[in-house]
């Protein structure tokens, strides 16, 4: 088995994200790989079938210094260089299959919480990078 030598950790900036970023450091040290961190805003449909996007909060500067300066911080507390957090805005599954492929990732890692009820049937992001992914993903249970 070859290691993973580019690794692209998903994270939502909750603190969850230390547990997600920490897998994929744990991994890129054991194979001498490197870990980018991706963080996407989310765009939502206006409409259920429309094409027209809104963001689901009104994005402006300062949202996007705020996720910049938690990105960094993250990284610098990982041993990560400070330009190892990406932000992008759009869908979750979409943006983290675009950038993965874009970088030529061979590991997407992302947390992964526990179902119950009705939340089984919804279509979840973890699923969804699962079924698309153009690598291996590795989803990290968080709580």
């Amino acid at each position: 088995m070859t290691a993973y030598r580019r690794i692209l950790a998903a994270i939502d900036l909750t603190q969850d994200s230390r547990v997600v970023a920490g897998r994929a450091c744990e991994i890129a040290r054991a194979g001498n790989g490197i870990v980018q961190l991706l963080h996407v805003l989310a765009i939502m449909p206006i409409e259920p079938m429309s094409d027209s996007l809104v963001p689901l909060v009104q994005i402006d500067e300062q949202m996007m210094l705020r996720t910049r300066e938690q990105i960094a911080a993250l990284a610098l507390e990982l041993g990560l260089p400070a330009n190892a957090g990406s932000i992008e805005a759009g869908s979750a599954r979409s943006e983290i299959l675009r950038y993965a492929r874009e970088q030529s990732s061979d590991l997407i890692v992302l947390g992964s919480r526990e179902r119950h009820g009705l939340s089984i049937l919804v279509h979840r992001t973890e699923d969804s990078v699962l079924h698309g992914a153009p690598c291996d993903v590795l989803a990290v249970r968080v709580r």
